[in-house]
């Protein structure tokens, strides 16, 4: 039932409200693109932060928007992201940090904080919460800063809600758009692969690099795809290093029969 519930909402448009949706409501992706890091908001604790706080430490940060008080789409959203981040090896805090935006002007720290402490336990790795950062601001913040990403809303006074899409994007250290992944459920890969390309290479494995050489960022669909060239040629580099191998073997035990 849950499945068909999301096939459900995928054939729609993703929107908070049940009614058709205004038709600018988009997510335009301005890649490479670097986001206003002098704008003012508050963390959960009420502190007011500017965003260059959370930049600059040599960690790719994720970039999420909702508002505290939806009733459908921004708990998805967040469930989702969650769950996707549980299966990561990398920790938020640690080799990346996350940023949740509301984009209501209304919302409070106090509600932040609660959903703070939602999630982090649903992540389970408590220590996560030095960098899972749910942030509240005035309209003029967030107008500025989800129009520098592209990301679109409108609130309708009627049901008092706000109309708007689902993403995640991933930011470089030094606050700049790499990539935009859309929807609420994420595949680990993408986001490893996508942490990894923000960081310019200052973390993960060789193995993580090898995938960015056979994958390739398709901006159209939001999702990493196999680079079919690039994997021909890897898989033909590593037959000819397998077949090296074998006749180095072969040669060592030919002359030690000798």
């Amino acid at each position: 039932m849950k499945r068909l519930l999301i096939l459900a909402l995928f054939a729609l448009p993703l929107f908070a409200q049940q009614q058709p949706a205004p038709p600018n409501i988009t997510i335009a992706q301005k890649l490479n693109t670097r986001i206003p890091l002098d704008l003012q908001f508050r963390d959960e604790t009420g502190k007011v932060v500017r965003l260059r706080e959370y930049f600059n430490h040599g960690r790719p940060v994720l970039l999420n928007f909702v508002y505290y008080r939806c009733p459908m789409l921004c708990p998805m959203v967040l469930e989702g992201t969650t769950e996707s981040l549980t299966h990561l090896k990398f920790d938020i805090g640690k080799e990346f940090d996350v940023l949740t935006v509301s984009i209501d002007p209304r919302d409070k720290a106090s509600t932040a904080a609660e959903k703070k402490e939602t999630y982090i336990r649903h992540y389970g790795r408590l220590d996560a919460a030095r960098g899972w950062h749910f942030l509240t601001a005035h309209e003029t913040s967030i107008k500025k800063l989800t129009e520098a990403v592209g990301f679109q809303y409108t609130y309708d006074s009627r049901t008092d809600q706000f109309a708007h899409g689902a993403a995640l994007l991933v930011l470089t250290p030094d606050g700049r758009t790499s990539r935009y992944f859309y929807g609420f459920e994420f595949k680990p890969r993408d986001l490893r692969m996508a942490i990894v390309e923000a960081s310019e290479g200052k973390i993960g494995t060789p193995i993580d690099q090898f995938l960015l050489l056979c994958f390739h960022y398709d901006a159209t669909t939001g999702k990493y795809s196999r680079n079919a060239m690039m994997f021909a040629r890897a898989g033909g580099v590593g037959t000819l290093l397998a077949l090296g191998g074998f006749i180095f073997v072969m040669f060592r035990k030919e002359r030690t029969t000798k």
